[in-house]
């Protein structure tokens, strides 16, 4: 029977997934009481928050969920599941992670994991107002909402040790600098990059620290992305590889990233799993067949360069598993399955 679950398993996170065996990672999770995973954070993670809200971040229209179940779109930023989804099954939890803001969220689904992210979000604030997203700071909201709805159903206290067994998931940070920085005047007239990156450190120990007020023990963080692959930005920045300049900022704020984590874990007695996806998601867009990739430099929908409400009613590639992005800036489901694996192995490596 274990061997049946592994294969059905290893059938749903594709064939990349061949490091990771899923019956470990569900007796790791067994053994230290994971009992569901929270979501906080941008399009990264959102499966379908801002369908609810008056933005035009949303993708609540195909080809987005093309490849998901029933070819149904979702409001998630790709063609099938994210990776928090796939990490949520891995563990035996759920194979979706729901959104909190769905009309149609049973009780039951509360016990499972939920996703308060909404795309468009920033560790920044400013960063959510600009497209009337979903901060940070609502989103901590919305958990606390959570929690109370939580207690109501199992007692304070129930609530309260699912909480504290819990991974709650941080992946954001895009968006403070494509969307923000260097698109919108405030935050470039009030600081320089490093300075900048310096705010958002501060506002994410900010942040983290609530979480942990609230009963966060476990913390998965989520590293920057090289963004300047991101194939509009590409363009956009007359850049026939991934932009060095806006790759480099990744990267130095991942370094901030990693001593903020380094400083917080003694301090709140939190245990942190850091992903760094940076090393990741460069090497795969510049070395795609090693990854079973054809094409990294644009998205499968249309002509590869549009995304969110341009790609409405658009063709998509043949092959979807052969294209590393979805949409001119997301991900597709396939490269979502690689980022699962190398957050499960973060998991397994935090835990051992």
């Amino acid at each position: 029977m274990i061997m049946k679950v592994f294969i059905v398993l290893m059938a749903l996170l594709g064939v990349h997934s061949q490091a990771i065996d899923v019956v470990k990672v569900r007796q790791m999770a067994a053994k230290n009481n994971v009992s569901c995973l929270y979501v906080f954070g941008d399009s990264s993670v959102d499966p379908g928050n801002n369908n609810n809200l008056k933005t035009d971040q949303k993708v609540n229209f195909l080809p987005y969920g093309k490849d998901f179940y029933d070819s149904r779109p979702t409001g998630r930023f790709t063609n099938g599941r994210l990776a928090t989804d796939l990490i949520a099954d891995a563990l035996g939890h759920a194979k979706i992670i729901p959104a909190y803001l769905d009309p149609n969220l049973t009780n039951a689904q509360l016990f499972n994991g939920i996703s308060f992210a909404s795309g468009g979000s920033g560790f920044d604030n400013l960063t959510a107002e600009i497209s009337n997203v979903i901060s940070l700071s609502k989103q901590l909201e919305y958990f606390r909402e959570y929690k109370a709805r939580l207690g109501r159903l199992v007692g304070k206290k129930r609530a309260q040790e699912i909480v504290t067994n819990a991974v709650f998931l941080l992946s954001m940070g895009t968006n403070d600098f494509l969307q923000n920085y260097y698109v919108e005047p405030t935050r470039a007239k009030q600081f320089t990059v490093d300075k900048y990156q310096d705010f958002l450190i501060s506002a994410m120990a900010k942040y983290i620290k609530e979480l942990h007020a609230e009963g966060a023990r476990r913390l998965a963080m989520v590293g920057m992305e090289p963004f300047g692959c991101v194939p509009i930005i590409r363009v956009l920045r007359g850049s026939t590889g991934c932009d060095d300049v806006y790759n480099k900022v990744a990267l130095t704020f991942n370094t901030k990233i990693k001593s903020l984590m380094a400083s917080l874990k003694p301090t709140l007695g939190i245990t942190i799993f850091y992903t760094d996806i940076y090393g990741l998601i460069l090497n795969t867009v510049n070395n795609p067949r090693k990854y079973g990739f054809l094409e990294a430099s644009k998205g499968c929908v249309g002509s590869g360069l549009e995304f969110m409400q341009s790609c409405k009613g658009l063709p998509t590639c043949a092959n979807r598993s052969k294209y590393v992005y979805w949409d001119a800036v997301h991900f597709t489901e396939e490269m979502y399955k690689i980022i699962s694996e190398e957050a499960l192995k973060s998991l397994m490596k935090s835990f051992a």
